[in-house]
């Protein structure tokens, strides 16, 4: 055989046990990579209880009893933990996301309300509306290791994405307390408009956003400067705030209007406002970016939001009173890799002896040469 004939015939079977290791491969990843679940949880404050919903089916999929009137959430960056607020009892319950249990019941301070975790989840910050402090909770033991003393009646409170700075809104004297997370101390008071509520950090950690409830607006912080550089007129009496992955958007949930408030972050303008249920406090974006979730107080809703049509497309029905405040959907906890089927077995062996054939040949021909 001429020496271009042999070399055509090694290059088809190069190309045959090419096709066969792809095969191999992308089955191979499609078991190691199963699609990202996203889970919500929504603090029910008349009830007592967290639902949990599928995100990718937009339906409750379970119901967690916690203690007396659950407000504020924070789910962990490897969505292993969810923390809820207690107001009721002065305490943060520990959900373990893999079995939809309370694990551990954490005294904090008088009224707890807002609370966040920082990003590498060692820590959570517990915003104490009643006796004007902070606390910090060392994730990996459930235990306050220091108290932080605010402005009155802290709310909110928020972690920049670097973990260096937490954000808490003071609700009784219209300003944001900044505290240095290595050092737990307040190094920056920021006076912003009346009555904050909620407030949420850009993800490049160059903005924080501050609903305040008082005055209807959004007042937009340069962490840089610590400095209000806007103010932003939004709907009626907005409580809860969240960024977009991307940074594009804030998305304010009015409560005293029934409307959600789009920020396009670029221009500090409203570019779009969006009716929701009644008395909408809680506002989170998915990790994905591609919906936007409300916890509705007034109606016992969830509504759901296309963020690129900023549309309702669907209204879940949770328990009493869902407040919600925080970023309360986060990633579903990691699950082992599924074992393979028959027929995925019989895919991966078969793409191997197309692979193993067409390398013997080759080695075959070229012997022969």
């Amino acid at each position: 055989m001429s020496i271009i004939g042999r070399g055509w015939r090694d290059r088809q079977a190069l190309r045959v046990a090419a096709a066969a290791m792809g095969v191999f491969f992308l089955g191979i990843l499609a078991l190691a990579s199963p699609a990202l679940a996203q889970t919500a949880y929504v603090p029910e404050f008349d009830t007592d209880s967290v639902s949990v919903i599928d995100v990718a089916s937009n339906t409750v999929t379970a119901t967690i009893s916690v203690g007396d009137a659950p407000y504020g959430v924070a789910v962990s960056p490897n969505g292993s933990r969810a923390y809820i607020a207690i107001s009721g009892d002065d305490t943060v319950s520990v959900i373990d996301t893999a079995s939809n249990t309370v694990i551990e019941t954490i005294t904090v301070g008088d009224g707890p309300s807002g609370v966040t975790v920082s990003p590498n989840g060692s820590r959570a910050y517990v915003a104490n509306s009643a006796d004007n402090t902070v606390s910090v909770i060392d994730t990996a033991s459930n235990t306050v290791i220091d108290t932080i003393t605010v402005g009155a009646s802290p709310f909110g409170v928020a972690v920049s994405p670097n973990g260096s700075r937490a954000y808490v809104t003071n609700s009784a004297d219209n300003t944001v307390s900044v505290i240095d997370t290595a050092s737990n101390t307040v190094i920056a008071i920021i006076t912003v408009g009346a009555i904050p509520y909620g407030v949420a950090v850009s993800p490049n950690g160059s903005r924080a956003y501050v609903a305040n409830n008082g005055d209807d607006t959004v007042s937009v912080i340069d962490t840089a400067s610590n400095t209000v550089i806007a103010t932003i007129t939004v709907g009626d009496e907005p409580s809860g705030v969240t960024v977009s992955p991307n940074g594009s958007r804030a998305y304010v949930a009015n409560s005293a209007d029934n409307t959600v408030s789009v920020i396009d972050t670029a221009s500090n303008t409203v570019a779009d406002t969006i009716t929701v249920g009644y008395t909408p406090l809680g506002v989170a974006v998915s990790p994905s970016g591609s919906r936007a979730y409300v916890a509705n107080s007034g109606d016992d809703t969830v509504s759901v939001i296309d963020t690129a049509s900023n549309t309702v497309t669907d209204t879940i029905t949770v328990g009493g009173t869902p407040y919600a405040l925080g970023q309360f959907i986060g990633p579903a906890p990691s699950a082992p890799a599924p074992v393979p089927t028959m027929s995925e077995w019989g895919t991966i062996l078969l793409g191997l002896a197309f692979a193993g054939g067409a390398a013997v040949l080759i080695q075959r021909r070229r012997a022969v040469a």
